[in-house]
């Protein structure tokens, strides 16, 4: 295993977060979730979870990593987020045509969506009531069901 040198900054911004996600526990989530912690994994997890729960765009976590000098490409970004997103470390949340946010609760939860301000906030699971659904074709099963209720500010 090789040691992993993010910067400088960021023992410090874990800690101004109040929440340091050390890099053990990333290392072990990756490992946990069948994935190889590699440099860019790590770096990108740290800057993931460090935060705790909480709902980003890919281009807002490289906008991150620039800032904490983790050396990724913007596809890097990409790629890492989905393969997080297929080993169940975060979810993704489409709302606004083929802009994607992503969620680090993987917890069962909705969202509130704010129109405007391109902003998610959590709706705790058992707060939404999905009285039925509509018959599964043949050969298909259900993963999850996702609610998204859009807000707007008054006028």
């Amino acid at each position: 295993m090789s040691n992993v040198s993010i910067s400088s900054e960021a023992p410090q911004l874990a800690s101004k977060a109040g929440r340091g996600c050390v890099y053990s526990e990333v290392k072990s989530r990756l490992q946990s979730a069948g994935l190889r912690p590699t440099r860019q994994r790590m770096g990108l997890g740290w800057l993931l979870f460090a935060k705790g729960d909480r709902h980003l765009t890919a281009e807002g976590l490289y906008e991150e990593a620039l800032k904490a000098k983790v050396p990724v490409s913007l596809a890097t970004v990409y790629n890492t987020l989905h393969q997080f997103t297929e080993a169940g470390l975060i979810r993704e949340i489409a709302v606004e045509g083929a802009k994607t946010h992503f969620d680090t609760k993987a917890t069962n939860h909705h969202h509130f969506y704010i129109e405007g301000e391109n902003r998610l906030i959590d709706i705790e699971g058992s707060d939404i009531d999905v009285a039925s659904l509509p018959s599964v074709p043949e050969g298909m099963e259900i993963a999850r069901v996702d609610v998204v209720v859009r807000l707007r500010r008054k006028v």
